[in-house]
């Protein structure tokens, strides 16, 4: 993974481009806006550039030094990133419109979307990509390790994402865990053939010693006489308006098994650094930013892009966002747009 593709810097152009977001969208927009000679400042609110393929992706799925190493190229390439940095807590956006000639938002999705189900906020009721974030960050020496819960015995993992994958990756693999794991269960609503993981990431699960529920869905979370309790309904797949088939609760079909940990990695939503309105930038219904084709939003020179755009994606998708987006920041500098 490469974000400074040039071998010279070109001249400066006299223009500022402030960038919110250290992942692969704010990053690679970075390399191409400073490899057309734009000024080009990155705020991000973590302790080390990369968002979530650094903090939320297991060591051994993305080589985190080639991500160092590329970060690298573009500090030395004149690149300025300013960490521990929280746009709307730290700094406030609408200065940072003031002080710059174009603004790129690509802060995203970093809030853990809700199951909506009594009990959720025991703490052994975990969301899988905070609790993820939290492993990394302690890993690289960012976070006591006596800070992160040490998710142990027997784990439950909602969901069939990637994220899901990864929360039952780093209990069986990381050496910080696995000495302490029981057994590990992947659930999800609908059949492996369905899930967004892909088949095979299932099924890889599964040979590494975790246990597939599939068409279950839990229902509450309690504790009873020191038991951690987990209430699961059986599904059943009908079809859908999408062409997806859609889970269906089956009636009296409800169950319980004890675990001691949950982590529910049922998707995340996006997060903008302001509130719908603020600033003049508005926002989609399901909360990414409102832009038009050319990724500005409804304020004039801020733009958007990765997952705070088109919501939640793999990485090479949030880095063409970046790259596309960059391209049309350079075109409105240039007076082209």
């Amino acid at each position: 993974m490469k974000f400074l593709r040039c071998k010279e810097i070109p001249p400066y152009t006299g223009k500022t481009v402030s960038i919110i977001g250290a992942g692969p969208a704010g990053l690679g927009a970075a390399g191409f806006l400073r490899c057309r000679g734009h000024e080009v400042v990155v705020y991000d609110m973590m302790p080390e550039p990369g968002g979530m393929m650094m903090f939320g992706i297991p060591d051994d799925r993305i080589p985190k030094d080639n991500i160092r190493k590329s970060v690298r190229e573009l500090v030395e390439g004149g690149v300025r990133i300013i960490l521990n940095t929280k746009v709307g807590r730290d700094i406030s956006l609408e200065d940072i419109i003031k002080a710059s000639d174009a603004v790129l938002i690509a802060t995203g999705t970093w809030k853990p979307r809700r199951l909506g189900a009594p009990g959720e906020d025991l703490p052994w009721v975990l969301p899988a990509a905070d609790w993820l974030v939290e492993v990394h960050m302690a890993r690289y020496g960012y976070l006591p390790w006596s800070k992160v819960p040490k998710v142990s015995g027997r784990i439950l993992v909602v969901g069939g994402g990637l994220t899901a994958a990864d929360a039952v990756h780093v209990p069986l693999t990381y050496p910080e865990f696995k000495d302490g794991v029981k057994k590990v269960v992947l659930s999800y609503r609908r059949t492996r053939d369905y899930a967004p993981m892909r088949k095979n990431e299932f099924e890889r699960l599964i040979k590494m010693g975790a246990e597939a529920w599939e068409l279950t869905q839990p229902i509450a979370f309690y504790e009873e006489g020191g038991r951690r309790v987990v209430k699961f309904v059986r599904m059943e797949l009908k079809a859908g308006d999408s062409g997806r088939p859609k889970p269906v609760p089956i009636e009296g079909s409800e169950f319980e098994a004890e675990f001691d940990w949950a982590l529910l990695a049922i998707g995340e939503v996006p997060t903008p650094p302001f509130s719908n309105g603020c600033c003049g930038i508005e926002l989609n219904p399901d909360g990414t930013i409102k832009t038009n084709e050319n990724f500005m939003t409804t304020r004039k020179g801020v733009f958007a892009s990765g997952d705070v755009r088109h919501g939640p994606s793999l990485i090479g998708k949030a880095l063409k966002s970046g790259l596309d987006a960059a391209q049309k920041i350079h075109l409105y500098l240039s007076g082209q747009l």
